[in-house]
Parts: C-alpha cells; sequence; structure tokens
C-alpha cells in the first residue's frame, strides 16, 4: 500500500507540473492577447451616429450596430433575474469562471465528441465580446478564461454586468438589450412586460434560433423555460409566472424608424461629417443637433408630396406596371409574391385586379386582404397620351383598369385607397431663417430611398424668372425707381457674346409698350428685363450679384442673364433672397447646429453670421463676407459673428414691395388664399416649361420650390392645352408650407426705411402725376430720386378718367396670357 501510495504521490506531483507548466506554456502563448488594467477600465461600445431635429427628434441613425448604452442602475430587476437565471446563476459567487460548469462541458465534449454548451460565465461572455473572436478553438477559449479572470480582479461585478447588457449580440442588428428593447418592441426596456424581458433574455444563447420575429414558436419555449427557472430560484413568484407564461408572443421588427421622414438631410449631414472623422463617425456615438424644425420638416414632407401628385394626376394614367392574367385565378401565396415584387413607397400597396364591375374594382392588396376600389378612386385616370395631352375621360371602370392588372393604391381618408402610379417629375423645397441662415426645412426630391440625389444642393438649373428680382435690385442701386419705364417692344440684340442675334420675346408673344418696372416684375415681361440689363451694362451687373452669394463665373456673361439663364441650385436661390427677407444682410445657410460626443461634450457649436440691425454700419462691415455653404465653420461661440449689409435697406424695400405686388396683381396672386399681406415672392418657368420655380418671403422666413425633370424635359400642358407654369407646379406646395409654416403668427413685414418717400404718379408713364389727376396712384421713392414736379403748362394728358381700380383691372386682364 505504502508503494502504490508512493507512486501515486508522484505521479501527483508529476501530473501539477506538468499541469502548470502546460498552463504556462498556454499562457505564454496567448499574454499578448490579454488586455491592460487601462483596457479592461477603459472600454468604449461601438455606438451609432444619431441625427436630430432642433426640437430633439430623431431624422436619421448610422452604424452597422444598433446599441443604446445604459448604466447598471438603469437596468430593471427583472432583466437581471433573468439573464442570471438563463446564463449564469453563479455570476455573483465565482471568480469570472464556473469550474462546475466547465467540468461539465469538457465530460460533454469527451464523452459526444461534441461541444452542447455550456461553462461560459458572463464574464467570459464578455471577455469574448469585447476582445476576443469568436472561433472555436482552445487557445481562444483559454485566452478567454485569463480574461476573465483579470476582469474579475479590475472590475466589480455590476461593471461587468453592464458591459455584458450593453455589448451582447441580440439579433437584428441590435447590441445590448435596450437596442432590443426598441426593435423588438418599440419602446425601452423600463416599459417591457416581464414576458417581453423574459424573451429577450433568451437571446444571448443563440439570436437567431430564439428570435422571436424568425422563430416565435422555439422563443416561447425558451421564454417559458427562462420564466421557469426564475420561479424556482425565487426571482418571481407564481402569480407572476402564471401571468408571463400566458402572454402572447407580441415582438416585431421595429427596426430604425426615425420620428421625422428627412433622409436627404441625414444624408448630407453624413456626408459633410465623414469628410473629418471618417470611418469613426459610425461608431464613435456622436449625436448630431441640426437647425431643422420637425413640424415643419413635416409640412415641407407633405407639401411636396401633395404638389407632385397633383402634377401627375393632371397629366393622366400611364397605366398598370403589368398584367398578369394568370395571377387572377392562382393560390393567394402565388398572387402575394408577385406583387411582393413591387417597390414599395411610404405606405402604398401594390394590388392585383381580380374582377372589374361598371364603376368598381375588386382587388388583392399586397397583405392577402380584399378591398373594393370606387369610381371616385379612379376617375381622374384619363390616359396619358404625351406631355402634352391626355385622353378622353373614362366612362366605366374598363376603361382604366382590366382583371389581371397590378397596379399601386395610396391611402386616402375619404376613399380609403387610390389609384396611384409612380410620378416621373421631381419637385424640391427649402425653407431659411432668413436672419441666420439656419436651415428650417429641406426636402431633395420626391422618394430619398429610390432616389438619393439632392436636387436642393447637387443639382443646378436654369431659374428663369425667378433670377428677375436680382437684375431689378441692381437697377435700383444704380438709380432707376419702380416708376421708371422701360419700352417693351420688339427688339435684335447683336451680342458678341451669344452665338447669333437674339430676338427676346414675352410669353404668349405680346408686346406692352413703355411699361413701369413694378409691373414689369409682377408680369414678368421678358423684353422689360433684356431691355433693362442692356442699359444697366453686363459686367457692373455681375460685380453687383455677388452680393447675394452669386459668383459671376458661374453666371452667363451675356444678356440672357436677365432671364434667369444662369445655373443655379435651389440652396443658391434661396440664400439670394435671404437677402431681400432680412432687409439687405448677406447670411450662409448652414444645417448642422452642434455636434456632441457620447459623453455630450460639445465637439462643434454652429456660429452663423447674424442679422443685427441695431449695430452701426462699421460693425456691420468688420467681419469679412461670408461664402457660401452647408456648414458654418466659423470660430468662436461666445458671440456671434454679425452679417454684413450688402443691400441699401431703401432699395431692398422697394424690391420687396415690388415682389408683393407679384402675389397681389401678378404670377404669384394664388397665394392670395394665404391672406397675408406680408409675403412676398416671385415665379420663374424657363423655355419650353423645364424648370418651375417660386420663391417667396415675408420678414423672417424665405421659401423656395423648383419643380421639374432630372432629364430636363418639358413639364407639357394639362386639360384645355394649358401650359405647366412656376404658378401652376411650383406655387402651389410653397402655398401648402407656407400656410403651416406661418399660421399663428402675426405679419412680419420687411422693415421699411422711414427715408422713404410716397408720392402720386401717372400709372401710364411714370412721372409725377398733375394735381386733380383722376387716375393717379401712389409710389414708393428714395427721396433723391423722386421725379420732379410736371409743368402745368405742358401739352394736354390723358384726362384721367380711369382710375386706380380700373387700371388694376385692366393690367390684371392681360395676365390670364402670361406665364
Amino acid at each position: 500500500m505504502a508503494k502504490v501510495l508512493k507512486i501515486l504521490f508522484f505521479l501527483g506531483v508529476f501530473g501539477a507540473i506538468s499541469a502548470a507548466g502546460i498552463t504556462y506554456a498556454i499562457y505564454y502563448n496567448v499574454k499578448d492577447r490579454i488586455p491592460t488594467v487601462e483596457e479592461l477600465k477603459d472600454i468604449e461600445l461601438r455606438i451609432p451616429l444619431r441625427i436630430y431635429t432642433a426640437d430633439n427628434q430623431l431624422i436619421g441613425e448610422f452604424g452597422e450596430q444598433r446599441r443604446s448604452p445604459i448604466n447598471y442602475a438603469d437596468i430593471p430587476a427583472n432583466l437581471e433575474h433573468a439573464i442570471l437565471a438563463a446564463e449564469d446563476t453563479n455570476f455573483y459567487h465565482h471568480p469570472g469562471v464556473d469550474i462546475l460548469g466547465l467540468g461539465r462541458a469538457v465530460v460533454q465534449l469527451i464523452t459526444t465528441g461534441q461541444k452542447q454548451g455550456g461553462g461560459s460565465t458572463i464574464t467570459m461572455q464578455v471577455a469574448r465580446n469585447y476582445f476576443l473572436s469568436f472561433e472555436q478553438t482552445f487557445t481562444r477559449k483559454f485566452t478567454e478564461i485569463f480574461i476573465a479572470l483579470k476582469m474579475e480582479r479590475e472590475l466589480t461585478k455590476h461593471e461587468i454586468l453592464e458591459l455584458y447588457v450593453n455589448k451582447i449580440y441580440l439579433g437584428k442588428r441590435a447590441y445590448g438589450f435596450e437596442a432590443a428593447s426598441q426593435v423588438y418592441y418599440g419602446k425601452g426596456l423600463s416599459e417591457l412586460t416581464l414576458a417581453q424581458i423574459a424573451m429577450i433574455a433568451g437571446l444571448p444563447k443563440a439570436p437567431s434560433r430564439y428570435n422571436p420575429i424568425v422563430n416565435p414558436s422555439r422563443a416561447l419555449i425558451r421564454r417559458n423555460w427562462i420564466l421557469q427557472r426564475m420561479l424556482s430560484l425565487g426571482m418571481i413568484n407564481k402569480q407572476a409566472y402564471e401571468a408571463a407564461v400566458e402572454s402572447p408572443v407580441t415582438a416585431e421588427n421595429h427596426g430604425v424608424t426615425p420620428d421625422i421622414e428627412a433622409g436627404y438631410i441625414a444624408e448630407m449631414v453624413r456626408s459633410e461629417l465623414y469628410t473629418t472623422f471618417g470611418n469613426d463617425l459610425y461608431n464613435n456615438g456622436m449625436t448630431v443637433y441640426t437647425t431643422i424644425d420637425s413640424g415643419r420638416q413635416k409640412a415641407a414632407n407633405d407639401a411636396v408630396y401633395n404638389g407632385v401628385i397633383s402634377y401627375d394626376m393632371r397629366h393622366g394614367y400611364r397605366g398598370s406596371i403589368e398584367t398578369r392574367i394568370d395571377l387572377v385565378d392562382a393560390p393567394l401565396e402565388e398572387q402575394q409574391a408577385a406583387l411582393e415584387e413591387v417597390s414599395r413607397f411610404k405606405d402604398w400597396q401594390a394590388a392585383l385586379v381580380i374582377a372589374t364591375e361598371d364603376k368598381t374594382a375588386d382587388v388583392r392588396m399586397v397583405n392577402g386582404e380584399r378591398a373594393t376600389l370606387s369610381w371616385e378612386a379612379v376617375k381622374w385616370a384619363k390616359p396619358y397620351v404625351d406631355a402634352d395631352s391626355q385622353g378622353p375621360e373614362p366612362q366605366t371602370m374598363a376603361d382604366i383598369l382590366v382583371p389581371g392588372d397590378v397596379i399601386r393604391l395610396r391611402p386616402d381618408a375619404n376613399q380609403g385607397w387610390l389609384l396611384a402610379q409612380k410620378p416621373h417629375v421631381q419637385s424640391a423645397l427649402i425653407s431659411l431663417n432668413s436672419k441666420n441662415g439656419a436651415i428650417q426645412s429641406l426636402v431633395g426630391g420626391f422618394n430619398f430611398y429610390e432616389n438619393k440625389f439632392n436636387r436642393i444642393t447637387q443639382s443646378k438649373r436654369q431659374p428663369g424668372s425667378n433670377f428677375k428680382p436680382f437684375i431689378y435690385s441692381s437697377a435700383l442701386a444704380r438709380g432707376y425707381t419702380a416708376a421708371s419705364t422701360i419700352n417693351d417692344a420688339p427688339v435684335v440684340f447683336n451680342d458678341t457674346n451669344l452665338a447669333t442675334a437674339w430676338r427676346p420675346t414675352n410669353d404668349g408673344g405680346k408686346f406692352y409698350g413703355p411699361t413701369r418696372l413694378r409691373q414689369a416684375l409682377y408680369r414678368s415681361q421678358n423684353i422689360v428685363s433684356v431691355r433693362l440689363l442692356d442699359e444697366l451694362g453686363i459686367r457692373p451687373t455681375l460685380n453687383f450679384l455677388k452680393r447675394f452669394g452669386f459668383d459671376p463665373d458661374e453666371l452667363p456673361h451675356n444678356l440672357s442673364l436677365s432671364l434667369g439663364s444662369a445655373n443655379l441650385s435651389p440652396l443658391q436661390i434661396a440664400a439670394g433672397y435671404a437677402v431681400f427677407s432680412n432687409g439687405g444682410y448677406q447670411v450662409q445657410p448652414y444645417l448642422i447646429d452642434r455636434v456632441v460626443d457620447r459623453d455630450n461634450q460639445t465637439l462643434f457649436q454652429a456660429t452663423p453670421v447674424t442679422v443685427c440691425e441695431t449695430c452701426t454700419l462699421l460693425e456691420r462691415n468688420s467681419e469679412d463676407e461670408p461664402q457660401m455653404g452647408l456648414f458654418n465653420d466659423l470660430d468662436g461661440i461666445d458671440s456671434l459673428p454679425v452679417a454684413p449689409q450688402v443691400l441699401d435697406p431703401e432699395v431692398n424695400y422697394i424690391i420687396y414691395d415690388m415682389m408683393r405686388d407679384v402675389i397681389k396683381y401678378g404670377t404669384g396672386r394664388r397665394a392670395l388664399v394665404l391672406k397675408r399681406d406680408d409675403i412676398a415672392g416671385k415665379t420663374g418657368t424657363t423655355n419650353d416649361g423645364r424648370d418651375a420655380w417660386f420663391s417667396g418671403f415675408n420678414g423672417d422666413i424665405v421659401t423656395s420650390v423648383w419643380s421639374g425633370f432630372d432629364n430636363s424635359t418639358p413639364l407639357g400642358r394639362y386639360s384645355g392645352g394649358r401650359a405647366e407654369w412656376g404658378g401652376s407646379v411650383s406655387l402651389p406646395p410653397w402655398i401648402e408650407y407656407m400656410r403651416y409654416a406661418l399660421q399663428d403668427t402675426p405679419p412680419d413685414y420687411v422693415a421699411k426705411p422711414s427715408s422713404l418717400v410716397t408720392v402720386r404718379i401717372d400709372p401710364k408713364t411714370g412721372e409725377r402725376a398733375l394735381p386733380g389727376q383722376k387716375n393717379a396712384i401712389f409710389e414708393i421713392f428714395r427721396k433723391d430720386h423722386v421725379p420732379p414736379k410736371r409743368d402745368l403748362n405742358s401739352p394736354a394728358l390723358d384726362d384721367g378718367t380711369t382710375s386706380e381700380v380700373q387700371e388694376e383691372k385692366q393690367e390684371n386682364s392681360a395676365l390670364e396670357n402670361l406665364f
């Protein structure tokens, strides 16, 4: 016996030495992979970039891992219990490694030849997730053990559990339990029921196998097993257990759902920040607060959407996506599969026409439901012939739809569903705070998810007559007045900068003879604009236009400049109109207000150049002239730089007052429905109606809308042969947006300098009216530019029998054939 004991003793010593040697060899092999104390305590979670409106509504999120870190104090007690019951009951008592659990795993591996799970503590899982790959090797397992032991020495149990709760992968791009709560249930952890908590606590073992969306039956079994464990461990009582196991599976894929639809804005922010931060942008937990107002952004989305749909419906129905007669009697699954292939947009649905009656159609929706389309839902669908013509009004449902047609439907509050088609036309809207250039809403196109091309910043199109106010303001600054007359008569220009002789015309081919500038602007008379620029000179005018932020090198150096032939973005146009809105100051459009890091420390704070009407002239001009751009990066946040004054306040007010008449009497008369006397603006339509604009403002806000086709084809004509133009395509969405933006706000006029004077003039000549002249009208002048009094002994004039009201009616009647 003594001999046997001696042998056993030496074997034991040898075994211990061998084990120590093997352990040291393994440690030596993996020691370089064990993190330092500093690394253990400086663990940073990968948190995505999040972008918000100024009023804290989520716009977008960028990053492969969706994560919302929380502190240990924020972990619900039921979640902690569920995790321990499912993963590591002995968590608070082991040193990071569960020897018995590892022993069971080794025995399973030896007896079955397969790894059947078990053995990994929560600490070991944290070590694997933070510092190691998921390769199945013994080396990695030993490294995991060494890291776990070290973590237990350097971190508290609560710190380790906090790391676990925030790091573990739980499927659907969700990392951490708070993110999983949002993804599967659309609410925070603190709002979850016991059953829901147990459900997501079952995910770490196998996120795909026990996913409640993909495999609800398996997930239910896993959930109930965890609840049973919690009951047996005394973590919950029987009443809570019974109520939880009876709860149905309620998980759905909530994904990343922004509070406000603003894809173009989110992409603008991401693109700008990426140039500075690179790929770290998606992991470092930065939060961006933009200048966007969520209410106005929603209004802008609706305005562009409704404007595009309205144009598209006016031009007729282009037919079904395809006709599949074979699907009419096919099994439901086959019908749904075919409809699933149709690209989706918003809350539109694809549908299959099953049968038609005289005035109704029976359709199968992509979700499998049946619906009946009424005549009211489809009667708009006159056949599309081409851009300029539509077919006859449909009389029966068969004129529009036949069984087998695969169509799109959009929701409607009155009809339930309306026949729809994917529009080809595009539209874009931008709205600025004119006092500091803050972009309050921006829509770069009809559907960001189908076409990410941002027409506000990336597209440069001809503004047409939308550009004329800049030319007219140049004239006013050079001594012209709103009463100055230009002869609206045929003219031929042999400009050396033009290839051939140029014969500009007015829309409709009419000529009006001597015309006051005020009339010419609100009537949008082309000949007057061309003659005016010819008198002013191209070079001085180009130099003047720099005041509005325009680069002369980007503008045409010929007389076509007067008709808006330059290629400019809506952003540039809106920035130029901001000068008119704010009293003559140049501001810089900007979108990012501030950027903070994961610790809420400010990385960037915008300091926009801001209008200061009370500053002295020296103070206003002391700042360098701002450069056009989206993101203001001026230094210093203690005081805002002062916007330079670039337009004389008197000139600015007169051009503002002239553009108010565009809405009162001219091409923007539709905007009278807003019942606002403080708004001003200008339409714009290019040759053949390829671009349609409306830009308008009051003393606080400027909004510009562009509409057209990306390939520059004409917008065409609709019923009655009426041409599409700025007033029919872009003005309606401007009105819809401004109705919201200006609601409950008092009139905000551009400030009128007290130095301006008002005198009575002859409406036909623009000269000073004679005493007692009946048809005289009032006009605003700078003191030094008031027309001289006329000699009472001058030749007889018009007897003045036409009243001011009659004069305006005559002018307005002529507008029916303009633009």
